[in-house]
């Protein structure tokens, strides 16, 4: 989902996407590489896909129903022949100090050009004109082509994720850069609950807020999410491979709704 809504950047304390505990979490309530890395563990995937988060901070008064509405209308769009996945809802958490996200978007593509598709197709441009815009005060939207991308296309209902965003410092070179891509790619291996991970360089600078690497970790659900909790040691040793490099760290937690209708 691409939208037209002037965003606001915020550099967070440095703290590393994997630590659960690396940023207090806020807890929201709502019912009403680039092929030039070099490392050994991630490799270009023969199955090209393009994944598509936008995190929205809904506004504070926001009525419930048109916030449910919105969730669903987004939800609709996966009929859209250009969609290969699509799920949208509240988040678990934002576990971001800097910032108060509420809600989700995340969908998948065969192609940038499908996706720019999408962007222009009359009814995502509706469901955004009517149904998103009036409902959040700030957005973020990353999109990425994954350095290896194995496993279903489409993240099963129950799921849960971790996704992660990071700022590099200015003037990093290709070499930090690669530092970087390596610890992120190499979390599958440490972690045995991620069943599916995806890495890759933002290529909607625009629209990032200054975050240009993304990942997501897929697990089967919540308990298995939640059972990071207890891997605090292991967490910062991965930590400590990249803090030097880094600016900020956006880090949320999404479960992916059993249905296409959200109760918030």
């Amino acid at each position: 989902m691409m939208l037209g809504v002037k965003t606001s950047g915020t550099a967070l304390a440095c703290s590393h996407f994997l630590s659960p505990r690396a940023f207090p979490p806020t807890a929201v309530t709502l019912r009403h590489l680039n092929p030039y890395c070099s490392f050994r563990s991630i490799k270009m995937s023969a199955e090209q896909i393009v994944e598509h988060v936008v995190l929205f901070k809904a506004k504070p008064d926001a009525d419930p129903s048109k916030l449910a509405a919105m969730v669903n209308n987004l939800n609709s769009l996966t009929s859209l022949n250009q969609v290969v996945h699509l799920s949208s809802g509240p988040l678990i958490r934002d576990r971001s100090s800097s910032f108060s996200f509420t809600h989700l978007l995340h969908s998948r593509y065969k192609s940038k050009s499908d996706l720019a598709d999408y962007s222009a197709h009359p009814d995502h441009v509706s469901v955004v004109k009517q149904y998103v815009l009036p409902m959040v005060d700030d957005i973020m939207a990353v999109d990425w082509v994954p350095i290896e991308f194995s496993g279903p296309t489409g993240v099963p209902p129950g799921s849960a994720m971790r996704l992660t965003f990071l700022k590099l410092k200015e003037n990093l070179g290709e070499n930090e850069k690669s530092q970087v891509l390596s610890a992120v790619g190499g979390i599958k291996e440490k972690f045995p609950g991620i069943e599916q991970l995806t890495v890759g360089e933002n290529f909607s600078p625009g629209r990032a807020k200054g975050f240009s690497i993304a990942s997501i970790a897929v697990f089967k659900g919540v308990d298995e999410l939640e059972a990071l909790e207890s891997q605090t040691e292991l967490a910062n040793e991965q930590k400590e491979k990249v803090k030097d490099f880094l600016d900020g760290v956006v880090v949320v937690d999404y479960a992916v709704l059993p249905t296409q209708s959200a109760s918030l």
